[in-house]
């Protein structure tokens, strides 16, 4: 019986002091717990000590109110008399944090586990691995490229084997989409660290950055380069990130943080463990999406709050440091630049891809204009996206846009053009067809006004424009 079902009857197992405690905690220890601890304190000082300062041992919440577990829990063993569960999942957290687990819950952040099996891990698991990580829970091997990878920070599927403990290649995990035993997604632990569970912890940009870093998604470098970032490092001591309140505006002023912006309250909203709702545009795919688009093919419930609302969230929190024509303005580039990448390189390099199918081997990634492309949009194109929507202009443009470009011109492009020889000349009907299709693709995109340059097909009153403006710089520093 899985501990969905289970936390409904939990009034059977569990003291009803730990049920009546709630947010606020009990009046003292349980008795379950005093146990715990008299031994963690000798055997875990290190954890014992963690727990120590936390808010839950101010508010008498002990191991034994979050471990619980019943009988029938396929992760449930038992421990000194006492049945517990080394997972604490989403719905344990929930007896007391209930709104919290409620917004996570309906976030892209628990859903994350679900990438086991996409084509990011095609990569991990094929590309890069092998199945040489054999254990009981898999016989037939795993990748450990992706157990110690992808994993680690999207979370893996807990496999709890009969002797009731975790297998190796799934535990331990702190995954931010972790497939936990009791059928719930998410790691309430994947920010609040156990077993201090800090506030101030989760408001650490490095905190975000265990998983927000790296060539395709590097928001953590992103906010260090960007003024928010600098101020912060300049600032970091004084902004009290270990207030209980802790408000924009009211609490601090002197710099943002990854939290603040994503998830923190105001003085006009609380705070969201939903970091999907102050957000207006999605750029996890090759042409970016609203939010509420991708939200929909999830299921998630954020499919009926549409991105101009997420947007107006989001601006509520920048006007608290900023005013509207700056906030206005910053989302005018913001936007400007994803319309620049979507319909200079993201929407051709997609038609150029689908008109170039039939002539590529059929396997994922076994063909070099694969990786080409994969990169172009999943690591250049995320970059300059994310580079853009958070003031990085670095990474906006040369780990982002000029990247794009210098790939699309001279890698993608004479890939292509090889293809089209290639199967111009195979003496197969199908593929000389294809290969025709393709040139014309090609050739109508690299005439088009955003790549005719490329052929030296500049229209003469902007390369006029482009001498006036070379003769004017060496004017000015020659």
């Amino acid at each position: 019986m899985m501990r969905l079902i289970c936390v409904a009857i939990v009034v059977a197992v569990v003291p009803s002091t730990v049920l009546a405690g709630g947010p606020q905690g009990f009046p003292e220890l349980t008795a379950e717990s005093k146990d715990c601890t008299a031994c963690h304190k000798v055997e875990d000082p290190g954890l014992f000590q963690q727990w120590g300062e936390s808010r839950h041992y101010q508010a008498n919440v002990g191991c034994y109110e979050c471990h619980v577990a019943n009988e029938g829990d396929v992760d449930a063993f038992e421990h000194f008399g006492k049945t517990i569960a080394t997972i604490v999942s989403p719905i344990d957290c929930a007896k007391c944090h209930e709104r919290e687990v409620k917004e996570f819950s309906g976030s892209h952040h628990s859903k994350a586990g679900r990438i086991l099996g996409s084509l990011d891990n095609v990569l991990a698991e094929v590309v890069e691995g092998n199945r040489g990580f054999i254990t009981e829970g898999f016989p037939h091997g795993n990748a450990a490229s992706a157990v110690t990878g992808c994993w680690q920070c999207h979370g893996s599927q807990i496999k709890v084997l009969e002797d009731g403990k975790l297998d190796p290649a799934t535990w331990p995990n702190t995954g931010i989409g972790r497939i936990n035993p009791d059928g719930s997604e998410g790691s309430c632990s994947a920010c609040h660290s156990r077993h201090a569970f800090s506030s101030a912890q989760a408001r650490q940009p490095d905190n975000c950055g265990k998983c927000h870093m790296g060539p395709d998604h590097p928001q953590k470098e992103i906010f260090y380069e960007s003024k928010h970032g600098i101020a912060y490092v300049a600032n970091k001591d004084k902004l009290n990130m270990d207030r209980p309140k802790w408000i924009v505006g009211e609490d601090y002023y002197l710099a943002p943080t990854c939290a603040t912006c994503h998830m923190s309250a105001t003085k006009d909203q609380p705070v969201t463990h939903d970091v999907g709702m102050r957000i207006s545009w999605n750029n996890r795919p090759p042409v970016s999406v609203r939010p509420e688009v991708s939200d929909a093919k999830m299921g998630l419930p954020g499919k009926d709050v549409p991105w101009q609302t997420r947007r107006d969230n989001m601006k509520n929190v920048c006007l608290n440091c900023h005013n509207n024509q700056w906030v206005d303005n910053f989302y005018t580039q913001y936007d400007s630049l994803l319309e620049l990448y979507h319909e200079k390189f993201a929407k051709p390099g997609l038609a150029l891809m689908a008109a170039a199918k039939p002539l590529l081997k059929p396997v994922k990634f076994g063909n070099k204009i694969d990786f080409t492309w994969f990169e172009i949009w999943h690591h250049e194109g995320r970059r300059a996206r994310h580079g853009a929507s958070m003031m990085g202009p670095d990474y906006t443009h040369w780990h982002g846009m000029y990247e794009v470009a210098k790939n699309f011109y001279t890698e993608f492009v004479p890939e292509l053009e090889e293809l089209i020889v290639h199967g111009k000349s195979s003496g197969d009907a199908a593929k000389v067809k294809a290969a025709g299709a393709l040139e014309a693709k090609l050739g109508e995109i690299l005439d088009s006004e955003n790549h005719r340059w490329f052929n030296n097909k500049m229209d003469p009153a902007e390369a006029a424009q482009r001498k006036k403006a070379a003769q004017e710089f060496k004017k000015r520093y020659d």
